[in-house]
């Protein structure tokens, strides 16, 4: 009786742990909490928080591919075309702390064609800011210049700099230390630009000036703008007191153009431009030259752009120019 007992006994507790595994087997185990990604709306569309902070990254860029023509398109082969694509990816990380926004932006671009076997990406800006301070690898203000594609208001436009820019409802003033690159010599030396922009209802204007201690020449250039009509009128002047790293083109020189919005996806800009005492083996030497062209901008669906810009100039004394297509995102 008593091994019978035992025996049952031993049997039953097996049963109970072998139920109690089982039991523990099928037990689903508590999900991880999952931080889904927000929406940040503080500064503008497209950007969102990365997880577990408050910094707010926006990703963008673009690709294009692009047909230049004209004389020696392709300077690597004379012919008179070149076929070639690039691509623009951008980083922007931005957060609010008490001194104001707090920046950092990286742009990685990379050109592709034939001549060009090294397709690797390079940094077209990478920088970072904090309110009105500044400080990086980016454009510089000489880099803006009015509608269309007949311009020329600029020699080095981006640099390493550290620059201030105060901002008011219609008013801004900045200034700017830049590494340059020597007209003369090919080496880094210091530059200063600054700048004042004005806004009166439909009308801007914008004045800048830069140094070169180098060559100890600097440049100066206005840029206006107004509503007209069905378009924007562009008028810029441009003064230099000798060849410098932020202008070399001539001493003088003048341009124009009118924006036309001819329909919601076409706009038209025919430009020209004209350069007095015109730059020759780092001096001003003497003669002139008029550009003049057109610039057609249609966008047949959101974040795509076809651009065909067809130009002329009498020093040249043939067309030339390019068209592009673009996707923005």
């Amino acid at each position: 009786m008593n091994i019978k007992s035992l025996l049952l006994g031993s049997a039953a507790a097996l049963a109970v742990v072998s139920g109690a595994q089982a039991a523990d087997a099928i037990v689903a185990a508590e999900p991880e909490p999952m931080e889904y990604v927000r929406v940040c709306d503080a500064f503008g569309t497209g950007y969102f928080y990365i997880p577990g902070t408050e910094t707010c990254l926006q990703i963008g860029g673009w690709v294009r591919a692009q047909v230049d023509f004209g004389p020696n398109a392709d300077s690597g082969s004379d012919n008179d075309y070149d076929m070639r694509a690039s691509a623009l990816v951008t980083v922007d990380a931005k957060s609010d702390t008490e001194l104001g926004v707090l920046q950092s932006f990286i742009a990685l671009e990379s050109d592709i064609s034939v001549d060009n076997e090294a397709q690797g990406f390079y940094a077209d800006e990478a920088f970072l800011a904090l309110g009105g301070f500044k400080a990086g690898w980016f454009y510089n203000w000489w880099d803006l210049g009015i509608a269309g594609e007949t311009d020329g208001l600029g020699n080095q436009t981006e640099f390493v700099s550290f620059s201030y820019t105060y901002t008011a409802e219609s008013f801004s003033i900045g200034a700017s230390v830049d590494e340059i690159q020597s007209i003369v010599t090919d080496t880094a030396d210091i530059g200063l630009s600054g700048t004042v922009t004005a806004t009166f209802g439909p009308a801007s204007i914008a004045i800048l000036g830069g140094y070169d201690f180098d060559v100890e020449e600097g440049a100066v250039r206005a840029i206006g703008s107004a509503e007209v009509g069905p378009g924007t009128f562009y008028l810029a002047g441009i003064y230099s007191s000798d060849p410098s790293a932020y202008y070399d083109d001539a001493e003088w020189s003048v341009a124009a153009s009118y924006a036309f919005k001819a329909t919601d996806k076409l706009t038209v800009t025919p430009g020209i431009q004209y350069w007095d005492n015109l730059e020759d083996g780092g001096a001003y030497v003497g003669g002139d030259k008029l550009k003049y062209g057109i610039t057609l901008d249609y966008k047949p669906v959101e974040n795509l752009l076809a651009r065909l810009s067809v130009q002329y100039d009498d020093v040249t004394d043939n067309p030339y120019g390019y068209f592009r297509l673009q996707r923005a995102f």
